[in-house]
């Protein structure tokens, strides 16, 4: 099971990439987490201890041009496409609490069709992590997409774009619904956040069809409070929970042997819209 996760800033989707990574932790299954925004706070929402001193890897100078054999200093350098990665994520992945956890860092962006070494090191990095053997994999991405080429997108088996009831968060979620398009991704599904009644919940999904939505998490002022204190984030409240293993559900049966492979383009009606 290997999901991405993006999205607007602000609507979550960070709380939900760790509600998700903690609660396949608990069920027993292998969770390796990579923070691939560049705003990287997944390691304090995962409660990782000192979430500061995680090196990203896109600052591992060394490193980049001990792969890729780039020299900084040239004024038009050469370097390779596709450096060694393959015993990185056991030299540089941190663990707590049963979870496994990569820093990306940002990529850099210039002009059109930038492609630095650094970039060239981080894509490598994640097409290593998404077609190596693992139980369960989750991705903090940004709204863009960058780390994933059309190479790597038909790896992940859910993008999850999450949404909030503001026209911000839906036109990002159609600026990304695009991206996953033109890359080839093969299934793409939204979760809703923040909704405070059934109205804000039927207003999601209606906005975001034809887009499977997996499920609509409540407003929780405990989420709130967690992600702005940089906490690990809790699933406190019975409809909350309710939710998260409905997600879970709707993942794990539309990739098993046997299961479906889309969802319908809408998972559930509210009468109080």
């Amino acid at each position: 099971m290997k999901l991405a996760i993006g999205g607007k800033g602000g609507v979550g989707k960070t709380t939900l990439c760790a509600l998700l990574a903690r609660t396949f932790a608990d069920t027993g299954r292998r969770v390796f987490a990579i923070d691939a925004d560049p705003n990287a706070t997944l390691a304090a929402c995962l409660g990782f201890p000192e979430p500061d001193r995680i090196a990203p890897l896109s600052e591992m100078r060394d490193l980049i041009t001990e792969r890729t054999g780039a020299q900084p200093e040239a004024p038009a350098a050469f370097f390779k496409l596709n450096p060694r990665v393959d015993d990185l994520p056991a030299r540089f992945a941190v663990e707590h609490d049963g979870i496994r956890l990569l820093r990306m860092g940002a990529l850099k962006r210039g002009g059109t069709g930038c492609y630095c070494a650094e970039n060239a090191f981080l894509r490598a990095l994640v097409a290593h992590v998404l077609l190596d053997e693992q139980d369960v994999l989750v991705m903090d991405m940004e709204a863009g997409l960058e780390p994933l080429s059309r190479g790597t997108a038909q790896a992940v088996d859910w993008l999850l774009i999450v949404v909030d009831p503001s026209r911000q968060s839906l036109e990002t979620a159609r600026r990304i619904q695009q991206l996953a398009g033109d890359l080839g991704l093969p299934r793409v599904g939204v979760v809703g956040n923040k909704a405070r009644d059934g109205q804000e919940s039927a207003y999601l999904v209606r906005s975001v069809a034809p887009l499977p939505v997996l499920g609509v998490l409540p407003f929780d002022e405990g989420l709130v409070r967690a992600e702005r204190e940089g906490r690990p984030p809790a699933a406190a409240g019975e409809e909350l929970k309710a939710e998260l293993a409905a997600i879970l559900h709707a993942l794990t049966a539309s990739t098993t042997p046997g299961g479906a492979n889309t969802l319908p383009s809408c998972t559930r009606e509210d009468t109080n819209a």
